[in-house]
């Protein structure tokens, strides 16, 4: 997937993935969204958590835009945005492949592996978007039981 307009901004990035989240909710699934950018600020992959939609367990935002991108020769000058700060499983999917920089949404309604991935060299950008913050809380209020088997709770 790649598309030639830049997406310049943080702000930019962090719309593409929010869109991806408002797809995964229309589906039916839990609202996380995902992009991949090159160091141009190019789309390579896009994606939504569809754990729900697919059944399956490794289906995450993060993990479905990184799929979507294709294999690139590095990903030490990519971007991903993502609407909610990634989980221990997304963390350690950038730590893996060194992806350079992390755009999160908001880390208010959780907390996954930001500061992990901060000391150990990623870059990290929190903009605690408001829409995204009511998106999610809004989500887990509604949807305790699925969110709480997403992110490993009982």
């Amino acid at each position: 997937m790649s598309d030639e307009r830049r997406y310049v901004t943080d702000e930019e990035k962090l719309a593409v993935a929010a869109e991806q989240a408002r797809i995964g909710a229309r589906e039916g699934g839990i609202p996380i969204g995902a992009a991949l950018f090159d160091r141009e600020g190019r789309l390579l992959g896009a994606g939504h958590n569809r754990r729900v939609q697919h059944d399956d367990a490794s289906v995450h935002g993060e993990t479905d835009a990184f799929r979507a991108a294709g294999r690139q020769r590095s990903y030490r000058d990519t971007t991903m945005a993502t609407t909610l700060s990634p989980c221990w499983y997304c963390s350690g999917l950038v730590r893996q492949f060194g992806i350079g920089r992390v755009v999160v949404g908001e880390d208010v309604n959780f907390m996954g592996g930001q500061d992990w991935l901060a000391e150990h060299g990623t870059e990290v950008v929190v903009l605690e978007d408001p829409d995204l913050i009511a998106m999610m809380a809004d989500y887990i209020r509604v949807n305790p039981e699925v969110w709480n088997e997403d992110i490993g709770e009982e």
